[in-house]
This record gives C-alpha cells, sequence and structure tokens, in this order.
C-alpha cells in the first residue's frame, strides 16, 4: 500500500493480510491488507476489475481465500470449518447491489424472512420487529406491497430493512445505489449513515459514486489491480495525490466507465 495507509487507533471488526485469490490464470487479488475500524464506515472503491467485489465476498465469506487471512471479531475465519463459518455469519447483515428481493414475496415477508428462517419465534412476534424496521428505513405502512410495487429507491430500503432485521453487528454493502439517480443516491446514502449510528454498525461497502460516497465515509481504501494503494480518511486519500487515483476520480467525474467486469 502506498502514499496512505490507515490502520487506525481503534478496535479492529476486520483485518485482512496478504490476502491472494486467482481464477484460473487471473490473480484478482494479490496480496491484500486493509483494516476495518469497529463502529465506523469504511468504503471500498477502484475501478471495474479491480478486486473489489471478489475481496467482499471473502469478506462475507462466500468464497475461501488461496493464501492470507482473515480476521473478525479476533477470529481468524479462514481456519474455520463450515459450522465455525455459519456461526460468523450470524454476525452479518448483507445487502446485495440488486437488493435481491423475493417477488413473489410482500414487503413484510421479505424482511421477515431472515427470521422465519433461522430463528423459532412466531409470526406474532416477528410482526413488531418487522414494522419498527420498515419504520426505520422510512417504509412505514408499506408492509404489504410488492417488489414490483416499489421504486428502484424503496427496494433498497426494503433490502436494507431485511438486513438489518436480525441486529446484525456488521452491515456489509455491495453497491448500494446501483441503478439509482443522484437524488436517490444521496438519500441512500444519509440513510447508511443514519443507520450506522443509529445502530452502532461497523459497515463495509463497495461503492462507484466516487466522490460522493466521501461524505458519509469514515474511511476510505482505493483498490488498483488487486491491492490497496492507498486506504485512510477521505481528505489523507484525497491529499495523497496519488496519479493513479487522481486519474480514477477524474474518470469517475467524467462518467467514464471502467470496463465492465463482476471483479
Amino acid at each position: 500500500m502506498a502514499a496512505v495507509e490507515q490502520n487506525g487507533n481503534g478496535p479492529l471488526a476486520i483485518e485482512v493480510r496478504a490476502l491472494r485469490h486467482r481464477f484460473g490464470r487471473q490473480q484478482v487479488l494479490n496480496g491484500v491488507d486493509l483494516d476495518f475500524p469497529r463502529g465506523q464506515i469504511t468504503t471500498i472503491v477502484g475501478p471495474s476489475g479491480c478486486g473489489k467485489t471478489v475481496l467482499l465476498k471473502h469478506l462475507n465469506l462466500l468464497l475461501r481465500a488461496d493464501s492470507g487471512k482473515i480476521v473478525i471479531d479476533g477470529v481468524d475465519v479462514t481456519r474455520l470449518g463450515n459450522r465455525g463459518l455459519d456461526e460468523v455469519r450470524k454476525e452479518f447483515g448483507m445487502l446485495f447491489q440488486a437488493g435481491a428481493l423475493f417477488d413473489s414475496m410482500s414487503v413484510f415477508d421479505n424482511v421477515a424472512f431472515p427470521l422465519v428462517e433461522n430463528t423459532r419465534l412466531g409470526r406474532e412476534e416477528i410482526a413488531p420487529k418487522v414494522r419498527e424496521m420498515l419504520a426505520n428505513v422510512g417504509l412505514e405502512g408499506m408492509e404489504a406491497k410488492y417488489p414490483s410495487e416499489l421504486s428502484g429507491g424503496m427496494q433498497k430500503r426494503a433490502a436494507l430493512a431485511r438486513a438489518l432485521i436480525r441486529n446484525p453487528k456488521l452491515l456489509m454493502l455491495d453497491e448500494p445505489t446501483t441503478g439509482l439517480d443522484p437524488t436517490r443516491t444521496g438519500s441512500i446514502h444519509a440513510l447508511v449513515r443514519h443507520t450506522q449510528q443509529r445502530f452502532g454498525l461497523t459497515v463495509v461497502m463497495v461503492s462507484h459514486d466516487v466522490p460522493a460516497v466521501f461524505e458519509i465515509s469514515d474511511h476510505v481504501a482505493f483498490m488498483h489491480e488487486g491491492r490497496m494503494r492507498l486506504s485512510g480518511t477521505p481528505a489523507e486519500v484525497t491529499a495523497a495525490n496519488d496519479e493513479v487515483f487522481n486519474r480514477f476520480l477524474a474518470g469517475r467525474a467524467a462518467g467514464e466507465e471502467q470496463g465492465a467486469s463482476a471483479l
């Protein structure tokens, strides 16, 4: 990591060390080192294909690394078996890029789904929790609606409510504003910050909304060619005057796409 290195002065929720992952001949993660301070928002940015989404899939335990380690709440999850990973996953809330709501379910049933599937709570116990969470994300009274009846921004809010319904310690967001116009993007950013502060969450976010997302981020990590090139506060990263980062910022400001890739 060049120019700026931010390890944080407080306790860490996640530590990533020398993480590597290859798909065939393509080295996607090439020795990633990054710290995620507890109770703060860390946003990972970078051009398409740099490895952001693959890194997030390692953090939420959907992929296993070829080498390196990930420590979550003091536990090296790279050494855990399936049962141990399932225990760690209970601490996560995940908002996927497309929201991943079930089209055939009402908003109520979508948000209730994690409780129905993973707890022994009855519907009479689940209902007030769902209503409270929907109110927290600005969807009070929308329980009976179906995803197709909601705007894009409202679908994101419903998906966020579902991610939060089990009171996670960690919230992971994969491009939460994809497909939204600038006004709705700003409202989702504000909701993420409000939610993080209200529930005391550690938030890990992958975002393409540069530099707008810097306004709500405590830390920013700039990923380039499978490694973290810069990390620190938004001010520190911006002030680093790194040539590659500056080109990336200029490209985003001009609306340039960095290529179509799920990496």
